[in-house]
């Protein structure tokens, strides 16, 4: 579905991981190219890379079902965030008779794609470190 503010989106719901875990991950591939966040995420050895690909491929194929001019190489992946879900809370037993919580975290991915107008800027964490300590 093409919202004119947003683009396109796909949302995931109710994934069992901590999504702790999986926010590193999508900060990995936030505003880059559609092709090269794929490709980031089927190299990397993590859970959370398995689930953002498979919402990240959503949101594009939902980018391309109903339009015939786009391209897999004109989009980027504009907004990628991850919210909490509900916990899944389950009696540990332990020794002597005690028992412990686990609690079995979920969360959310929502991954926004969009057309890129020109060319995406590049994102690396050496840029992001030189504008802190250049605001200083």
């Amino acid at each position: 579905m093409k919202d004119t503010k947003t683009g396109y989106r796909a949302v995931t719901k109710f994934l069992i991981g901590s999504p702790f875990k999986i926010r590193p991950v999508a900060d990995l591939v936030r505003r880059r190219t559609y092709p090269e966040a794929v490709s980031i995420l089927e190299n990397m050895p993590h859970k959370g890379a398995r689930l953002i690909g498979k919402t990240v491929k959503s949101a594009a194929s939902n980018a391309l079902v109903g339009n015939k001019k786009l391209d897999e190489d004109m989009l980027y992946i504009r907004e990628i965030y991850i919210d909490e879900g509900p916990r899944l809370k389950r009696i540990w037993f332990r020794g002597r008779g005690r028992a412990d919580m686990q609690v079995k975290r979920m969360c959310h991915i929502t991954v926004v794609v969009d057309e890129a107008a020109g060319e995406v800027a590049p994102v690396s964490s050496a840029d992001g470190n030189k504008s802190k300590k250049a605001a200083k």
